[in-house]
């Protein structure tokens, strides 16, 4: 299939009229016709329906432009990788990271170190959440994420980096004999006021499933999707909270919290890269990924002795 036919109907699609695609195109309009007639031809589907009003895609004509998109992305994105071949790796990188994350502590060091290694690649950072994350790289909206193992989605693949506990962190004086360093179980965790995210998130979907199986109450005081708004109600002392150790440790590295492990049962995340699985990354991309790697390797043998899941 030519690739030019495919742009000259995605074109077209996005015009809504042959007259304005043609004029954009400086192709003179019977000759776009014919391009298109040669499409539906070869498919042996009407693609477009043809109105005073101007044209819009049939069924099998939607099907195409999403394909066609991907496609036409595809062969750019070969062209820029060839041209750049042989020179250090350029152009814009997008990150997300899970709010409840070490990957929010990592930041800075990110930044930094990217803008060393390779100062001419743009890093676009932000935080979200596991459904609308998932989207976005199937999307090519990013480019990887850091984030806790998400349901499975088709077009995204999990590689994982870590098993990390579960933890409950709170100020001492939160509940009774909560200053302890000794483990708390779920029994004792009911008894507490918890500051959670939304039932999107990894943890809290692993914390209801926990509490419904051994028939207990999970008391959420309130659902913060906040860093800094959790800081300061555990500070509060309104409540506790409950994250992976490596969350814990770099969110909550104030002496003035406590950190008591979960058990009975004791409960586990994975956390890792998330990136899709049907397109190729770009040269920047694929530079960046091998960074963040090594750097969240790094991490883990200077906290815990340890590299992997």
């Amino acid at each position: 299939m030519d690739t030019r036919k495919l742009e000259y109907f995605v074109r077209i699609v996005d015009s809504g009229s042959i007259t304005k695609a043609a004029a954009a195109l400086h192709v003179a309009q019977p000759a776009l016709s014919q391009q298109v007639s040669a499409l539906e031809k070869e498919l042996k589907q009407r693609l477009l329906i043809r109105s005073k009003q101007g044209v819009e895609p049939t069924a099998a004509g939607n099907a195409l432009y999403r394909h066609a998109q991907s496609i036409l992305r595809l062969v750019e994105q070969a062209r820029l990788d060839v041209e750049r071949s042989g020179a250090a790796p350029s152009g814009r990188v997008a990150i997300a990271m899970a709010p409840y994350c070490m990957a929010s502590s990592l930041a800075p060091a990110i930044v930094r170190e990217v803008g060393r290694r390779y100062p001419d690649i743009t890093l676009h950072l932000t935080e979200i959440f596991g459904g609308v994350l998932s989207d976005a790289i199937k999307n090519g909206r990013l480019d990887m994420a850091l984030i806790y193992e998400p349901r499975e989605t088709k077009g995204v693949r999990f590689t994982s980096m870590i098993l990390d506990d579960l933890y409950v962190v709170a100020s001492p004086e939160v509940g009774p004999d909560f200053d302890k360093d000794e483990p708390i179980t779920l029994q004792e965790t009911s008894e507490l006021p918890l500051f959670l995210p939304e039932d999107n998130h990894t943890v809290r979907r692993l914390l209801d499933k926990a509490f419904a199986e051994q028939g207990l109450t999970l008391r959420v005081a309130g659902e913060v999707e906040s860093v800094p708004a959790l800081f300061r109600l555990l500070r509060a002392k309104l409540g506790a909270t409950v994250l992976p150790r490596s969350a814990a440790d770099a969110l909550f590295p104030d002496a003035d919290f406590r950190m008591r492990r979960l058990v009975d049962p004791d409960l586990h995340v994975k956390f890792g890269l998330c990136t899709a699985d049907h397109e190729p990354m770009s040269e920047a991309a694929s530079a960046v990924l091998i960074l963040l790697r090594e750097m969240i390797k790094n991490q883990l043998l200077a906290r815990y002795g340890t590299d992997a899941a």
